[in-house]
């Protein structure tokens, strides 16, 4: 089996073995295939752009007619050096045109970039069973490698980032390399001329302005943070967050939060609390998630809930005074937790 474990990629990639004249890249990311593709080939053919050194070629045309691959391997480069045939595998079977390219001589790479396949995928199953073949699979970052990807872009761009910043910002992306990318390069640019990239750069730029904006009212108001909690609440309505989205937020945060007051009551300690919710709790909101937990008791957590429920049903009947019904109901919570503190 020639199938490369998903942690041992880039490296397999960095030092390629000259024997393994077929590269099968796949998987669910696709941003994350494309890249790696794109970087096997660069380190192959300086000059991309060398027509007799680089070839690229259609999974479906390949596909129509399987000795198109065999013949573009066998061509020998007009300037001599490694000749790079790059395959984007489509939707049919290419099977046929890469097993005679794996049972022969082949003095080409061949490079495939294909889609999520399923273990035992014909293309997929022949590649890792072939020996003079390297199969990679390419799955979403994990938080370390978005953590890489964040410091190695920002030390080309010639920034430096604050841990919390890095740490919510790795937060927000992830799933798609490509896409991972463009969210860091817009943060780069937003921030051309400052020393550092701090976290309030993150929340301005990346990701779900209006998401993260809904956040810092529930979690200010549940704190008991007044000043804050209406500022986060004109923030949110600037992002063009609507006055039920805000109660909608604040209704269910407060039905997730009143059993952890009851725990709270029953002896446990706030941090215990928080640190053993299910699902966890982002660590950029423990602090006020614990701060919330002693300013609201079950009751004041209770009636709190009843205020939002009811304005919930105030906003839907009157969508004009939507807003000020909102901020209302976002100041007397606030001050609900701010009260219970004292």
């Amino acid at each position: 089996m020639v199938a490369v474990r998903p942690g041992d990629a880039e490296a397999a990639l960095a030092r390629r073995d000259p024997g393994k004249s077929v590269v099968l890249i796949f998987g669910p990311d696709t941003g994350l295939v494309h890249e790696r593709a794109q970087g096997l080939v660069r380190r192959a053919v300086p000059d991309a752009h060398d027509p007799f050194a680089l070839v690229r070629l259609e999974g479906d045309e390949i596909s129509s007619d399987p000795r198109r691959l065999i013949d573009e391997t066998s061509t020998i480069g007009l300037f001599g050096g490694e000749r790079v045939v790059w395959v984007r595998a489509g939707g049919k079977n290419i099977v046929p045109a890469l097993q005679p390219v794996l049972s022969g001589r082949c003095d080409a790479l061949v490079v495939v970039e294909a889609g999520d396949l399923k273990k035992g995928a014909p293309l997929r199953a022949l590649c890792e069973n072939a020996p003079n073949a390297l199969a990679i699979a390419c799955y979403a970052d994990t938080d370390r490698d978005l953590a890489r990807l964040v410091d190695t872009m920002m030390a080309e761009a010639g920034l430096a980032i604050d841990r919390d910043a890095r740490d919510l910002l790795v937060s927000l992306i992830g799933g798609d390399r490509l896409a991972s990318r463009g969210e860091i390069a817009k943060l780069i640019l937003y921030a051309q001329g400052e020393a550092r990239v701090t976290a309030e750069d993150v929340r301005t730029i990346v990701g779900d302005a209006s998401a993260l904006a809904l956040d810092d009212v529930v979690d200010s108001a549940l704190a008991g943070e007044t000043r804050e909690a209406l500022a986060a609440l004109a923030k949110a309505f600037g992002a063009a967050t609507r006055p039920d989205a805000v109660l909608g937020g604040l209704l269910r945060a407060l039905t997730a939060l009143h059993p952890m007051t009851l725990a709270v009551a029953g002896g446990a300690s706030p941090d215990q609390v928080v640190g053993s919710a299910r699902p966890p709790v982002h660590f950029s909101r423990k602090p006020r998630l614990e701060k919330a937990l002693r300013g609201l008791d079950p009751d004041r957590c209770l009636k709190a809930l009843l205020a939002v429920d009811d304005a919930v049903l105030a906003a839907r009947r009157n969508a004009t005074l939507a807003p000020a019904i909102c901020e209302r109901v976002v100041l007397q919570v606030a001050q609900q937790a701010g009260r219970g503190r004292r």
